[in-house]
């Protein structure tokens, strides 16, 4: 099955001392580099998903600044795609899935931020347009949420929604796993 890889919204306004940090992000994002050297050895396409902000009000993420920069952990090769987006999900209203579909990929395993945002959107809906999807949950990173007058820890918002992509949308593992069990094309 010809599988790719997308990393989503992995920039530096998430990181410590970035606009938005979140929680976990270093270790998510050093996973992610793991599986990212995993498909550059093997040779196979990978995608970068750069969040662009341009809504009215937006606080990080911000056209032209050091924060909306690709994270080092995982800075790009010539040879691995950039997709920018403005909106949660990497296919709106972006040429990603018209660059799958070019690759005659079948399978897309990702990775990123944030778990009940950009990676929920994106995923669902790359299983509603017919791709087998692979979630590396320790490659994930989310942040506290508030509901009503309640703080939602971010490990409960990231296990609630692995639980619910892993319900229907995705297989999910952790970085070792998918490693250890990695098959491809």
């Amino acid at each position: 099955m010809k599988t790719a890889l997308l990393l989503i919204d992995i920039q530096n306004d998430y990181f410590t001392g970035g606009a938005n940090p979140l929680v976990g992000i270093e270790s998510a994002g050093k996973n992610a580099a793991t599986v990212l050297n995993l498909f550059r050895e093997k040779k196979l396409p990978v995608f970068h998903i750069q969040h662009i902000s341009i809504k009215k009000g937006a606080t990080f993420f911000l056209p032209d600044t050091k924060g909306v920069e690709i994270h080092d952990c995982v800075k790009p090769i010539p040879a691995e795609e950039i997709i920018q987006k403005k909106f949660p999900n990497g296919f709106r209203r972006t040429s990603l899935l018209d660059r799958l579909k070019e690759k005659e990929i079948e399978k897309v395993v990702i990775c990123g931020a944030m778990s009940h945002m950009c990676i929920d959107a994106t995923t669902r809906t790359a299983f509603d347009l017919g791709f087998s999807c692979s979630v590396i949950e320790d490659a994930c990173a989310t942040k506290d949420l508030v509901f009503g007058n309640k703080t939602i820890p971010a490990e409960h918002v990231h296990g609630a929604f692995m639980a619910a992509l892993g319900s229907v949308y995705a297989q999910i593992s952790t970085c070792e796993d998918f490693i250890k069990n990695f098959e491809c094309c």
